[in-house]
């Protein structure tokens, strides 16, 4: 292969390092309405009045809106599959506030100081309602969406928003005949995503009188579709654009501000924007889900695994979004690691709290059931005096097998039955095993005065996009100097996907990478796509950009035979010239004859793809930590990352995925925590008492990759964005344990966690 497998630079990346603007606030016209949101300061309350008269009539104030100048139309931000698995549980603005930071009203002027003592001139009178702060009390607590029009909701009166429940074989007979069982609970917590871009978006009235939306967004054509919905307008007078993003992670997986620049243009015919504040970030976009998993294993006397049994209690925050699918990937991108088990089942709830609104985060439930399940794996080992590496390889799924899970809780509307075609997982074990140096560190215990190292291990899988519902699209268009323009509406977040399908392109076409310009994410110009979320770019839009290209070089022979007079089976195309029986033509010069004098035929190719399985992806990790018994504090030291991608089409870009993914991790693990008041009030809401782990926090991080060739995947890849982030707290969990022989609960692992633990084992 010429063009994959080859870590070419990404194509957006001299523009962006020499800072040329590129981002939607850098993009935005100068004349811009200022676009600010007034937020509930209560975590729960219903707005008996609002006197908008003084912020009205202040000079520069172009528009004030509340719940009364929009259409009650419920809706979800969730930007995901359609029809929407999540409730239809938000209106635009509302009479009621459900967390603190919930919009209340709208303001546009002319600068951003205007809009802010706009903002302050508005009086609200709120009716304070007792807010419902702990998850595991949601259920028997006063309902937080009291109102009626709402669809989708599990039980409303009980503050259940989704529910699930599945089952294989008969559980508690099989634990019965177990002759180990093991049951541990554990808590995840809330995390912010921080990426570097906050939300933003602007819009304005194009010359034919139609909506035009710029956005960061991961997922445009689900935000035309939302805007259409909320604003009540027809879908074909909206156009959404997505420029450069500065990170997503998940958190731009929804519709934020776009509602509201988007109803101050329509309101006032005039451009406007809305850049969200870090503190609105924060408070007012999204977090991931809190979870309470409990976990029960059972096995034989060898620790061959026959039973495993997985229930979950889930934190939507004050609406759904997201919130059956991120139950359910917990078990699905879970459960079949260990297939040969005779009984399985998996339950949960998703109960609403007036906490921020939970929703997409990348890991999305699999990083939470991994850090329960590899948890409780390490402690099964324990109780059978194995070694956690064995233990695993015993069970763990290979190559040319299937699980159950797969039919009954894949994500496609009739699940996917999935033979697992490429699976590298025992070597990514083994490689893993042997780089790090497991073997010779798992019984050693180094200690140096107060402080002690430990190891840890956790293995992974992931998918592939969405099986049956993810979709991507691509048009190839041939230009007359003989390079072609690729048109795709996979959004490029900062992963360098466009530089990923560029490079599916020039090898199925056998042309430099340079010869393909690709352009992305415009509802207008580019084809359909559901988006990038779910691991999906690399596979599903891959695998429509190949299509592609396979027609534009059956098109480019099917029109050189027709320049040559010959038959099509003696025409060929090197990705250089166009060859035929008597004569050849250098592609360029093809491409002129073609449009200026021969034919006059524009050669232009679409396809899509939509995705019969999603392969799964496969990691085994290992880590080494630093733990001091007089300050709690753990360090990481090493962590190796040995990843079954497929064939990675960049491997620079698959390394640098699978490193970021793993540092988000190790927040989760040690250092990011979401934290509120006994009101409902956020605390970690700016970068200064929200920690975010520094290169001086994380060790020395190792990536590897064993490749396999999955037949499905484009010249053999999967996915490889999200499988790095899910084993961290599991890994370093169970180093913990390693080390000092407590085992932690309740993420993150802070020093006080840590301490209060070792006092609990010493009898304090």
């Amino acid at each position: 292969m010429k063009y994959v497998k080859r870590s070419i630079k990404k194509v957006d990346g001299y523009g962006i390092l020499s800072g040329k603007p590129a981002y939607t606030d850098d993009l935005a016209p100068r004349n811009s309405l200022i676009v600010k949101l007034l937020r509930s300061p209560y975590a729960f309350a219903r707005v008996r009045k609002i006197d908008t008269s003084e912020a009205r009539s202040l000079e520069g104030v172009e528009c004030v809106l509340t719940h009364e100048d929009f259409p009650r139309i419920p809706f979800t931000r969730a930007g995901q599959g359609y029809p929407e698995p999540s409730p239809y549980d938000k209106f635009a603005l509302d009479s009621y506030v459900r967390y603190v930071g919930d919009e209340v009203a709208v303001v546009a002027a002319k600068d951003e100081q205007t809009a802010e003592k706009a903002l302050k001139l508005i009086e609200v009178d709120y009716e304070v309602l007792n807010p419902v702060l702990d998850f595991e009390f949601s259920e028997k607590s006063p309902p937080i969406h009291p109102e009626d029009g709402i669809s989708g909701v599990e039980n409303q009166q009980n503050n259940v928003c989704s529910a699930y429940e599945m089952d294989i074989g008969n559980i508690e007979e099989e634990l019965k005949k177990c002759a180990h069982v093991v049951k541990h609970r554990v808590y995840t917590q809330a995390q912010a995503h921080v990426m570097m871009e906050p939300h933003a978006a602007f819009s304005y009235i194009d010359y034919q009188g139609r909506l035009v939306v710029v956005t960061s967004s991961q997922v445009p054509f689900h935000i035309r579709r939302i805007l259409s919905r909320v604003l009540d307008i027809p879908l074909r007078n909206i156009r959404v654009v997505k420029p450069r993003i500065g990170g997503g992670f998940g958190g731009k997986q929804a519709v934020h501000g776009e509602i509201y620049a988007a109803a101050v243009t329509l309101k006032t015919g005039k451009p406007s924007k809305i850049i969200y504040s870090r503190k609105e970030v924060f408070e007012s976009s999204y977090t991931r889900h809190p979870m309470r998993i409990d976990v029960t294993l059972g096995s034989d006397e060898k620790g061959v695994l026959k039973a495993i049994d997985m229930e979950i209690l889930s934190d939507t925050g004050a609406y759904g979004e997201h919130a059956l699918t991120t139950l359910m990937v917990a078990g699905s991108k879970n459960l079949p690691l260990y297939n040969r088990v005779n009984a399985v089942r998996f339950k949960g709830k998703v109960v609403y709290t007036n906490h921020t609104p939970a929703g997409a985060y990348r890991g999305y439930g699999a990083v939470q059931g991994n850090f329960a399940l590899e948890s409780a794996m390490d402690i099964l080992a324990s109780k059978l005096g194995l070694d956690p590496v064995k233990l695993r390889q015993l069970n763990m799924i290979r190559e040319g097998e299937t699980s159950p899970i797969f039919k009954i809780m894949g994500e496609g509307r009739e699940g996917a039955e999935m033979t697992i075609k490429s699976c590298k997982l025992e070597q990514c074990v083994e490689l893993g095993k042997r780089i790090f140096g497991w073997s010779e560190k798992f019984s050693k215990r180094p200690e140096s005065g107060t402080k002690v190292r430990g190891v840890g291990m956790a293995i992974a899988m992931q998918g592939s996009g969405i099986a049956k519902i993810d979709m991507g699209s691509a048009i190839l268009k041939l230009n007359d100097d003989g390079s072609f323009n690729l048109l795709v509406g996979a959004t490029d977040l900062g992963t360098g996907s466009d530089t990923i399908l560029a490079q599916i392109a020039a090898e199925t076409l056998n042309v430099p990478v340079k010869k393909v310009v690709p352009y992305s994410s415009d509802t207008d110009l580019t084809p359909f796509d559901t988006g990038a979320y779910a691991s999906s770019t690399t596979y599903v839009s891959g695998n429509a950009v190949k299509r592609a290209a396979e027609k534009m070089k059956h098109l480019i022979v099917q029109h050189g035979s027709k320049l040559f007079n010959c038959s099509e089976e003696e025409v060929v195309f090197n990705g250089e010239e166009i060859i035929g029986p008597e004569q050849r033509l250098p592609l360029s010069e093809f491409a002129t004859k073609l449009y200026y004098s021969e034919n006059q035929t524009q050669l232009c190719s679409t396809a899509s793809f939509v995705g019969d399985e999603a392969p799964p992806p496969y990691m085994s990790a290992f880590c080494e930590i630093e733990l001091d018994t007089e300050t709690g504090k753990i360090t990481p030291v090493r962590y190796v990352a040995v990843v079954d991608c497929g064939v990675p089409i960049n491997p620079n870009l698959a390394r640098v995925q699978v490193e970021g993914a793993l540092v988000q991790g190790i927040g989760m693990a040690l250092y990011e925590e979401v934290k509120y008041d006994s009101k409902g009030r956020l605390m970690t809401n700016s970068m200064m008492n929200y920690r975010i782990p520094s290169r001086l926090d994380i060790g020395d991080i190792e990536v590897h990759f064993v490749e396999s060739y999955e037949p499905t995947g484009p010249y053999g890849a999967k996915s490889v964005a999200e499988i790095g982030i899910d084993t961290p707290p599991a890994a370093i969990s169970n180093a913990v344990y390693n080390a000092v022989g407590i085992r932690l609960h309740d993420l993150p692992f802070t020093p006080e966690k840590v301490l209060k633990a070792l006092r609990v084992k010493e009898g304090f």
